[in-house]
């Protein structure tokens, strides 16, 4: 079970972060209950708080947006039904109406999304939906606040003889408004509307001509206002219609509160979840503003805070365009306390309450600023002690005050406990004071506490040097400019500076030497040896750096070449296995195309089929020569199996498929022959006709025909033919 105080919470300005966040609520009542939310005492409903948070911050980077939840408060309505004999208006409905809606509309989402949202999923399923709230005010209240018409018959009746009544003024008004006007007793303007009804603008002189009431006059009297008699009778019979509608709708109202008094349970846990909801809305919202997540909570004691950062500095860095340095801490069992050291104004304060804000909030169920490798620890107790407590109405001084926080710290510190005390051991004189702050924070060791302080006593540099798990840390300093850097070193004592500050600000140095010569001489030593260590330390983190840097850019390039060597040679592995592959083609296909051409010349199948099956096997016994069979076992040899007769179907297909193909081609010469044959049949021939005996191979020309003969010169003889032996060269060689 967690405690922590008041006085830690105010001291961490934890109420200036309830205060920011409050402003991401859409409802007054997220707001009030923002900000009084407190630390969790259970770390199981903590960490339910944090995944329901988390999981409403991933929905604005996905497409699954949470729908909206504005809701009304009906607190005052829930008060009214509770109360006998009450009953509520047509407004408090509807806003009973949205409020179920909005839990209707939200059980769908989280039950259809419910792999992406599981905690708010399972939060959802705390409460059960009431259809009949919904249909019950949708019956009775139209959406723009009015009764229905259809709520009972007496009201669809009584609306009904109200609307003749209505029609039959305004038919008696026109006609009066004629009648009068026709006469002349009339106004330019003729009417006028006076209480919500309309009454004849009557010229002063004739307003005893006209029967009916008087209801009012002009300011300067010349006009007189008069209700038509035939229209105040109807008038008359409408007001009491009207009274009548109004007890038939207080009846209405009545019943439908009746009926919804056995909610009340279920409208107030609807506020409840939807008053919950705003406010995980509004942590999450908060925490995408300032780059939030969720670091692990372990079960050992551990706080381990990357990056951190001081939400309330980031965001006002933020807005002023100023860099915030983040903040590296770790606290461990190795490492149970850290005494931070350094000049003024180096971030000692704000770093101490960067750790002890961020363990708050987590511990409230904010997310916060870290690194998401983060983690921490649930600490039962938070104690603080930061900045000047004097107390002018208990006449307490700034040491009594602390040593009072310090006895409440010796009671309350126990292994679960991380304490943060600013300034340790100040307000009193440096020795004696000092020496008392050493055996505080020997005791806060010897309790397995963790915690960190700041301070500028030497005895408590050298005592955290000396005790095993406390360790010495510093805020980095520039020692040329003397500039606060506001970075955390762990592992070693810094200096306070006082007197290289002291020249920076304009104190004469004549003034700091004397000053140098009334300090002890060991202590100025000791400081001059950390400030000079810190330096040194300074230059090697600097070279560090770079060295790192360089290497990193080293590494970087390394893995760049190295990428690129293997890009290329997978490129030139593929481009060398394109061209075998090519290559293979090319001879396959010159293979095929001569056994095609044996078969077109033979016309012999069988030999095709024989020629074409002793080539495969050719071709899978050099396969087999190039890529030997190793031992094979059962499994390879089933694996083997199949990938053969896979092979094998393959081949069979091939061997289809060309012989498919040989057929089309053979199918198509004989028609392309016949057509040849055709044209050949039918072309007459000419002198000096290139051709040639069929199945010859020599070409010679016409020289003579005579009726179905032809002599042929060959150059260097000539020879006489029918014209049925030859074919034209030029028009029919293939």
């Amino acid at each position: 079970m967690s405690i922590i105080s008041e006085k830690t919470l105010n001291d961490l300005e934890f109420y200036t972060i309830l205060t920011q966040v409050s402003e991401f609520c859409i409802s007054e009542l997220g707001k009030s209950a923002t900000l009084q939310i407190k630390p969790f005492t259970s770390v199981d409903t903590l960490n339910i708080e944090l995944q329901r948070v988390n999981e409403y911050l991933s929905s604005f980077e996905n497409d699954n947006r949470i729908p909206n939840h504005y809701f009304e408060d009906i607190k005052k309505e829930i008060h009214l039904l509770k109360i006998e004999n009450s009953f509520l208006d047509a407004t408090s409905f509807l806003k009973i109406l949205n409020n179920t809606n909005t839990i209707y509309e939200l059980l769908l989402f989280f039950k259809k999304f419910k792999v992406y949202y599981p905690q708010l999923f399972n939060f959802s399923t705390t409460i059960e939906y009431q259809p009949f709230i919904s249909e019950a005010i949708k019956k009775i209240i139209t959406p723009f606040g009015e009764i229905n018409a259809n709520a009972s018959t007496q009201l669809k009746s009584i609306r009904a003889d109200i609307n003749v009544v209505r029609g039959k003024i305004g038919v008696s008004f026109n006609k009066a408004l004629h009648k009068y006007a026709s006469l002349g007793y009339l106004d330019d303007i003729k009417e006028s509307v006076i209480d919500n009804q309309r009454v004849l603008a009557v010229q002063a002189m004739y307003r005893k001509k006209i029967k009916g009431t008087i209801l009012g006059s002009s300011k300067t009297g010349s006009i007189v206002y008069i209700a038509p008699e035939a229209t105040l009778q109807y008038s008359n019979e409408l007001q009491h219609l009207i009274f009548e509608e109004k007890q038939e709708i207080i009846k209405i109202l009545k019943e439908l509160t009746n009926a919804l008094r056995i909610y009340i349970p279920d409208l107030i846990s609807y506020q409840k979840i939807l008053i919950a909801l705003d406010v995980i809305g509004a942590k999450a919202k908060y925490a995408k503003t300032i780059n939030a997540c969720l670091p692990k909570i372990t079960k050992t004691k551990k706080v381990f805070f990357k990056n951190a950062f001081h939400p309330i500095l980031l965001e006002k860095n933020t807005i002023q365009n100023i860099k915030t340095v983040p903040q590296t801490l770790e606290l461990h069992e190795n490492q149970q306390i850290i005494v931070i050291s350094g000049p003024n104004a180096g971030g000692k304060s704000i770093t101490l309450k960067t750790i002890g804000l961020l363990q708050v909030m987590l511990q409230s169920g904010f997310l916060i600023p870290v690194h998401e490798r983060s983690s921490t620890y649930f600490f039962e107790k938070i104690l603080t002690d930061i900045g000047d407590n004097q107390s002018i109405e208990n006449q307490l001084s700034t040491y009594s005050y602390r040593l009072k926080n310090m006895r409440k710290f010796l009671q309350k510190c126990n292994g679960n406990t991380l304490f943060l005390i600013d300034e340790f051991g100040t307000g009193s004189d440096p020795e004696l004071g000092g020496a008392l702050a050493e055996i505080f924070l020997e005791e806060f060791y010897n309790k397995k506490a963790f915690g960190v302080i700041t301070t500028h006593y030497s005895n408590l540099k050298v005592l955290a040097n000396e005790i095993e798990h406390i360790t010495n840390a510093n805020m980095q300093f520039d020692e040329k400019t003397l500039e606060p850097l506001f970075k955390l070193f762990v592992g070693q004592a810094g200096s306070s500076f006082t007197f290289e500050v002291a020249q920076k600000n304009g104190i004469p140095f004549s003034l700091i030497n004397k000053a140098k010569k009334r300090v002890e001489k060991g202590k100025v030593r000791l400081d001059k040896t950390i400030s000079s260590l810190q330096k040194e330390r300074n230059k090697l983190q600097k070279t560090s750096e770079n060295l790192e840097q360089v290497k990193s850019e080293a590494l970087l390039h390394a893995d760049n070449l190295s990428l690129k060597h293997t890009k290329v040679q997978e490129k030139l592995e593929n481009f060398y296995e394109l061209y075998t592959n090519n290559q293979k083609m090319l001879v396959y296909g010159r293979k095929i195309n001569e056994l095609i051409n044996t078969y077109f010349q033979t016309n012999n199948k069988k030999q095709f089929n024989a020629n074409f099956a002793k080539w495969v096997a050719m071709e899978k016994t050099k396969y087999l020569k190039k890529n030997p069979v190793k031992p094979v076992t059962k499994a390879e040899k089933k694996k083997i199996k199949i990938t053969a007769k896979k092979t094998e179907e393959k081949l069979k297909i091939v061997e289809k498929e060309v012989l498919t193909e040989v057929q089309k081609v053979k199918e198509q010469k004989i028609v392309t022959a016949k057509k040849v044959e055709k044209q050949r049949t039918n072309y007459e021939f000419k002198i000096n006709d290139k051709v040639r005996i069929i199945d010859s191979t020599a070409c010679g020309t016409i020289d003579k025909i005579e009726k179905k003969h032809a002599f042929i010169n060959y150059g260097i003889f000539t020879t006489k033919t029918t014209l049925a032996k030859l074919e034209l060269v030029e028009a029919f060689k293939k």
